[in-house]
């Protein structure tokens, strides 16, 4: 789809469902549309579901400028593709930095939001100073990327204790999911970080008393961060809902699959569908 003078790559699942809802699922960094291949069958069944391949990532294209890369600028083009698809209320279902993503649509455009799912996912950080660091550290790595390459990066990527949980994956698994952190190209890398990276977003934080879009927060036992993230939400939010999983670390979705699908499908037939 030609998007704001950019080619978003876009996959619809079960468009005949569309009258029962849709599914918006947006994938992490250095994730692709096919983030969510283990999971889609369970929720293709219910719900006409929409991933795509975010700005900077998988076959989107990448833009030079940074700036193209803001908050502000990926909501607008979410509400263009669900525009384009005749979508007026969708469903969202977020990771990570889709996540940020998914909760900055809701704030941005809560008409067009009907719930959320939010995946080891921020609001941001609340302070300045910290907000100022984590940029400063995000405009560090996006040189080291452009400078030293992809394959360089993922290598360290990978090594990093968030994502150690991972080994618990099948070993095919793993090298799909390395395969498609390999396959992104350094300039988009670097531009989703420097334009949306958690240190330049803006905070969210003060917008979530407010949100009363039904909200489910996911976290894995073992990622304590985002534990601990995902509970201070929902003491914020006025309509929330926070699960943990055992046996799981950031990617719930990767880890364990059914459950994870168990969760969102049952929320969704709960929260979901159309007003």
């Amino acid at each position: 789809m030609r998007i704001r003078d950019v080619a978003y790559h876009v996959v619809e699942t079960n468009r005949a469902l569309m009258g029962r809802g849709t599914l918006l699922l947006l994938h992490g960094f250095t994730g692709s549309h096919a983030t969510y291949d283990g999971v889609l069958p369970m929720l293709a069944t219910d719900w006409h579901c929409v991933t795509v391949d975010l700005l900077g990532h998988g076959k989107t294209d990448a833009p030079q400028d940074a700036a193209r890369y803001a908050m502000r600028e990926q909501t607008a083009d979410l509400i263009a593709i669900l525009d384009g698809l005749g979508v007026t209320e969708a469903m969202v279902l977020g990771y990570s930095m889709g996540g940020r993503l998914a909760l900055g649509l809701a704030v941005e455009y809560p008409n067009r939001v009907r719930t959320l799912v939010l995946q080891s996912a921020s609001p941001g950080l609340e302070n300045a100073q910290d907000r100022q660091l984590r940029a400063a550290r995000d405009a560090e790595l996006a040189t080291r990327i452009e400078t030293d390459g992809v394959a360089d990066f993922v290598a360290g990527w990978e090594r990093l204790p968030l994502f150690a949980t991972q080994a618990s994956i099948p070993k095919t698994q793993q090298v799909k999911i390395r395969e498609e952190r390999l396959n992104q190209r350094a300039s988009g890398l670097a531009g989703s970080l420097q334009g949306m990276g958690t240190g330049v977003q803006p905070s969210f934080w003060e917008d979530l008393p407010s949100l009363a879009i039904p909200t489910l927060l996911l976290a894995g036992h073992e990622d304590q961060k985002f534990c601990g993230i995902a509970r201070d939400m929902k003491d914020a939010l006025p309509d929330a809902k926070y699960i943990t999983f055992s046996n799981a670390g950031h990617t719930i979705h990767l880890e364990q699959p059914e459950c994870f699908g168990y969760a969102v499908r049952n929320w969704l037939r709960i929260r979901g569908g159309t007003k």
